[in-house]
């Protein structure tokens, strides 16, 4: 009876060794709305074996958190696709894609493209796309049918009804406005700075032409909705939002290029998950699972037909605002030389300091 009670005690704990063992934790660095409750609970429904563990975060968050510890403490992140190769050139916290284990078939093929090129090192693959969104313009189309492109905005007959948001993103659209191509100056840095000197030119001429600068996305929408500004830039989600309230609020990609971001999946260099990591980025690109994580994120899922899968509610404003020719003028960010932003903020504090 000693012998058999020792036997089914070391059977025991063998089997509960061999479980754990089994057993594995997910460690997902995200931004919030990327990892919603119910796309958790039906991932480890179907891999009880893993367990999602969620740390909310932003880029450059991510950046410090992966570079603290030379790219361990995380499975999984979600940096936008301009934000890697530098950062990944310089600090080594990310390890090469196996493009294998994952359907890359099931992703738009222009976004996947994009995120290959500004991710690739020594013919490396660090990242594939997972959602994305663009910021263009708002316009109430019965006011200010005629605004299409950035520098539009600054228009004698809305004199006093239009916005824009103070940040590098209207440097980089009246740039483009003004027949520069922002990012292709981005390796030349005496030829960037020139142009952003024509574009502070144009935007302290276009000062007194605006209602405000607008700070957050209530800001612009409580503008949009009383009829006080007529065209802004905006992000196209918020234009979205605005559009399921008075249908005569469109989002429009401007004429010279709605400016798109794409959020990514790297997998850090000293992660511990890298099958896990692959099944959740694959879970995720099944069109029901889409359509929860759009729903959550605000976004649209870089796969084919990611547009008919946004939630009902959405779908119809997106649709509206993006046709073919739309979609192929979008403009993806570039990768950031370093000192750029230095330059752009002295640029956009001589703006706001200008009468």
């Amino acid at each position: 009876m000693a012998v058999k009670g020792i036997l089914t005690a070391t059977l025991c704990a063998a089997a509960l060794f061999a479980g754990g063992a089994q057993a594995e934790t997910l460690r997902l660095l995200t931004w919030g709305g990327y990892a919603p409750e119910e796309v958790i609970d039906l991932f480890e429904a179907e891999y009880p074996d893993i367990d999602v563990e969620v740390t909310l975060s932003n880029n450059e968050e991510m950046i410090s958190k992966l570079r603290a510890t030379g790219g361990a403490g995380f499975d999984l992140a979600q940096p936008s696709h301009d934000r890697i190769f530098s950062a990944q050139q310089e600090f080594g916290i990310y390890k090469p894609l196996d493009l294998s284990q994952i359907e890359t078939g099931k992703m738009q093929a222009n976004l996947l493209e994009a995120v290959k090129a500004n991710t690739s090192i020594d013919g490396n693959v660090y990242a594939v796309p997972h959602q994305w969104g663009t910021t263009g313009l708002v316009v109430d189309k019965t006011a200010a049918p005629d605004v299409k492109d950035w520098a539009d905005l600054c228009k004698e007959e809305y004199k006093g009804r239009t916005s824009m948001r103070l940040r590098r993103t209207i440097l980089l659209g009246m740039g483009y406005s003004l027949g520069y191509d922002p990012f292709a100056l981005y390796a030349d840095v005496p030829a960037y700075t020139a142009m952003l000197e024509k574009v502070a030119e144009k935007m302290i001429e276009c000062k007194a032409n605006l209602k405000t600068f607008w700070a957050g996305g209530d800001e612009l929408s409580a503008m949009m909705l009383s009829g006080e500004v007529v065209a802004s830039e905006s992000w196209d989600s918020t234009a979205f939002k605005l559009y399921a309230e008075n249908n005569n609020l469109v989002y429009v990609p401007p004429a010279t290029g709605a400016l798109t971001w794409i959020d990514t999946f790297v997998i850090p260099a000293k992660g511990e998950a890298d099958d896990a990591a692959y099944k959740w980025i694959n879970f995720v690109l099944r069109p029901e699972i889409v359509t929860i994580m759009s729903d959550s994120t605000g976004a649209i899922a870089a796969v084919e037909g990611g547009i008919d899968l946004l939630p009902e509610e959405k779908k119809a404003a997106v649709k509206l605002a993006f046709d073919d020719a739309a979609i192929a003028n979008m403009k993806f960010f570039a990768n950031i030389p370093a000192g750029l932003e230095d330059i752009e903020g002295k640029v956009l504090e001589r703006i706001k300091a200008a009468q």
